[in-house]
């Protein structure tokens, strides 16, 4: 008569292929507090414990119908712990009436093949891995898990939120701490042309508003010139209330504002200016004296 399983390593298994199946269909480990799983893993756990029972009775029956030494065989065997019998059972060399009786009558060279049996431990992988695979492919055509475009989607999500999160905490640029970067240049141009291209045009050569390309300028709050655009995307203008206050208004964080002053600061100061004949606005305001140093 061949040693169960004991309950506990029962229920360990069934709850391990529940989480597996769970996580599968739902991809994610919110279904752990979901009233579904806990019902279903308590109900699976009932039926291991009924089976258990149930187990018992046949195993009494059997047991009683054993001879003496059977039985003796049977109890001395129960009394050796389950996972040392486990490893002792992985490892047990066969008697000779043991190869005896599973002796195939045929064989090769004098190589005689015996009918052992597959390990235990082989037959459980082996009908895991067939019961697996016939699971991951109906969740994988029958829902999104492993679904590579939706796993992307997700994580794009994911890093987008993360990003939201970091950029309310992030320091955000004043006039005072702005400084000109090369390296903002080209994400200011981005943000320069979804919001400020309406009224001044692409690259900067004017329209409703003035030309930025020019030396010429009708406002001029602070001593330099990277400043003073900072100022005026922050602020908006006193002059032309069109030129609405970006950074009061929070359409743009101090981040943003300094990213734009730093792309309109490089068509103003590192690009030819656009002129009238290249279609650029005619010159607005007058020629200031900016200090360098503070750039």
């Amino acid at each position: 008569m061949k040693r169960r399983t004991p309950a506990y390593i029962n229920i360990l298994i069934v709850l391990g292929l529940l989480l597996v199946v769970f996580y599968m269909f739902s991809q994610s480990s919110d279904f752990l507090t979901s009233k579904f799983f806990i019902g279903t893993a308590l109900i699976s756990i009932i039926v291991v414990f009924i089976q258990t029972a149930i187990g018992d009775l046949i195993e009494n029956e059997k047991f009683k119908k054993l001879t003496d030494t059977e039985k003796a065989t049977y109890v001395a065997e129960k009394k050796v712990p389950y996972f040392q019998y486990l490893w002792n059972g992985a490892f047990k060399s066969q008697s000779e009436k043991e190869e005896k009786d599973i002796l195939i009558d045929h064989g090769f060279d004098g190589i005689m093949e015996l009918d052992n049996q597959l390990p235990k431990w082989w037959l459980g992988l082996f009908y895991f891995g067939v019961a697996y695979c016939v699971l991951y492919i109906s969740s994988y055509f029958l829902t999104d898990f492993a679904h590579p475009i939706k796993e992307y989607d997700q994580e794009y999500k994911e890093q987008i939120a993360s990003v939201e999160e970091y950029m309310k905490t992030v320091p955000q640029a004043t006039i005072e701490t702005a400084k000109f970067s090369e390296d903002n240049v080209e994400e200011g141009r981005v943000i320069f042309e979804t919001n400020c291209v309406t009224c001044h045009a692409a690259e900067g050569k004017g329209g409703i508003g003035p030309n930025l390309t020019d030396n010429f300028w009708i406002n001029q709050p602070e001593k330099t010139l990277f400043k003073t655009i900072f100022y005026m995307v922050e602020n908006g203008s006193t002059n032309n209330p069109t030129m609405q206050a970006w950074g009061k208004n929070g359409v743009l964080t101090g981040n943003d504002i300094e990213k734009v002053a730093a792309y309109v600061y490089h068509i103003n100061q590192e690009k030819a200016p656009i002129t009238q004949a290249q279609g650029g606005a005619a010159p607005q305001g007058t020629q200031p004296n900016w200090e360098k140093a503070a750039e």
